[in-house]
């Protein structure tokens, strides 16, 4: 396992991350597809085996069952000072007023919530999951430095969002003293890129991590354009991202498919390693169901993309409508 500091900070984190979406308990209107503990912990064994220390999960997923099985397994497996823990608010998590967002209120009582359900004193990375139109931005700010300053959570990050809303943040904190924010969690594959316009140059230029969630497009970068998986056929999310453009995406996937049938490896390994050659990703949040999935994503660090490959694999690219940022 390779391993690199997160932006501008000391500590660091493993090349890949692993995603907790996949691990948690089926929840009415949430993800079908989502692996119960018996069959989520010996990805999560596996996942330490291999070197990962990063692992990445949130408040809302199903319903907050994927913390509490991720919290369980980081007792029984790892040392939690070699772990690197993040998780994110902003969802709804429970009905009427305060049930969510960005506000002090809802920040203060649901790093207490995910702190509980994960049996830890503190989280490494909390994460803003989106921005919060109904909440000043200075609110939110100091609540999240106050969290830092409690012990609660050793870092903070944001996910999701317009280039001129992070540059907002960061300069709020600035400006008033508080914690800034050192990683962006964004969207960011192959067949999505529009990041690189603002979003990356940004984060090159204040020293952010990039931790790109969706790497391998919810898998239809690597798998034959004809063939599906339960997650595919039951992933309203996934169809939401890529179903509109699906006729442009189509050659890329191709693409892909080509250099790695010449390499000789997965096609996994050549989606990866697009990412990992980029200077502001730290480590791609990659989600699996499987553990061959794991071991495949481990496998893209050994993979160096040549220079005519990157234009080869990003030549047909075309702009998208923005997927993510709200």
């Amino acid at each position: 396992m390779d391993y690199m500091k997160l932006g501008n900070t000391g500590m660091d984190v493993s090349r890949i991350c692993l995603g907790c979406m996949s691990f948690g308990e089926v929840k009415p209107g949430g993800h079908q597809w989502v692996l119960n503990e018996e069959n989520s912990r010996p990805i999560i064994q596996r996942a330490f085996e291999l070197g990962i220390n990063f692992f990445d999960t949130a408040n809302l997923y199903s319903g907050g069952t994927s913390e509490e099985m991720v919290g369980r397994a980081l007792k029984d497996y790892a040392n939690r000072d070699e772990i690197v823990l993040a998780t994110k608010v902003w969802g709804r998590m429970h009905q009427g007023p305060n049930g969510m967002g960005l506000s002090r209120k809802a920040i203060m009582s649901e790093i207490d919530k995910s702190l509980k359900r994960l049996g830890t004193d503190y989280v490494d990375l909390y994460i803003i999951h989106r921005w919060d139109y109904n909440t000043p931005i200075e609110e939110t700010m100091e609540a999240m430095h106050d969290v830092v300053k409690s012990g609660k959570a050793r870092y903070i990050g944001a996910s999701a969002m317009y280039a001129w809303q992070f540059h907002k943040a960061l300069y709020t904190a600035e400006k008033n003293g508080w914690t800034r924010f050192v990683s962006m969690q964004n969207h960011l594959n192959l067949i999505y890129r529009e990041e690189e316009r603002e979003m990356m140059p940004l984060c090159k230029d204040q020293k952010i991590a990039v931790t790109p969630y969706s790497p391998l497009a919810s898998g239809r970068l690597i798998r034959d354009w004809s063939e599906t998986t339960y997650r595919f056929e039951t992933d309203a999310v996934q169809k939401a991202k890529y179903d509109a453009t699906a006729d442009k995406d189509r050659l890329i996937v191709e693409r892909v498919a080509a250099v790695a049938e010449k390499r000789s490896v997965p096609r996994s390994h050549i989606a990866l390693a697009w990412l990992l050659q980029k200077e502001q990703v730290a480590a791609p949040i990659v989600g699996v169901t499987k553990i061959t999935q794991l071991e495949e994503a481990v496998g893209a660090l050994s993979v160096q993309l040549t220079s005519e490959e990157i234009s080869f694999l990003e030549e047909p690219y075309v702009p998208h409508p923005i997927v993510g940022a709200q």
